[in-house]
């Protein structure tokens, strides 16, 4: 069955508990987590804005945190990345070539893939102080915001600030 055929089933079980209707637009606690779309982070629902991408990068995220900050309050960013995540498993030219591939009649393809960089990286931690750094130094987010980065062990549920 095509996953989407569940959607109103699930949406409906959703629906009949759902009492979060009168959450506000703003969160409570005035801050953002980027973190990776297979993140396994608790934040309860209605405190923070959650902009989750491949790998949790803040460079895809930038966008979404700028709105978040300019037009909705926030004022701290948090980075988690986690362990075992698949974007140490690969290279942007080993994706580019995957995809090309795939159809490589199709140059169309090919010429769209090779202006993406998928921002893989070989080292977790080092990748969780590039991203701090990058935000830290981005004159869009606002001068007064907090940036921390941490790292999620996905084996035991345990965070470890980095920065």
């Amino acid at each position: 069955m095509a996953a989407h055929l569940d959607f109103p089933t699930s949406n409906g079980k959703y629906a009949e508990m759902f009492d979060k209707g009168e959450l506000a637009l703003l969160p409570t606690k005035k801050y953002i987590v980027v973190t990776c779309m297979d993140a396994h982070v608790d934040i309860k629902l209605g405190d923070a804005h959650i902009i989750c991408n491949a790998s949790g990068s803040v460079k895809e995220a930038l966008r979404s945190i700028v709105i978040s900050q300019r037009l909705l309050g926030t004022h701290e960013v948090a980075v988690f990345h986690h362990t075992g995540c698949g974007m140490l498993l690969f290279s942007t030219d080993h994706l580019c070539t995957l995809v090309k591939d795939a159809e490589p009649e199709n140059l169309t393809i090919g010429e769209a893939v090779n202006k993406i960089d998928f921002l893989e990286f070989g080292d977790l931690e080092e990748s969780v102080k590039r991203d701090v750094k990058f935000l830290q130094e981005n004159p869009l987010l606002l001068k007064e915001t907090k940036v921390s980065g941490w790292i999620y062990d996905v084996a035991t549920g345990r965070i470890k600030q980095v920065v």
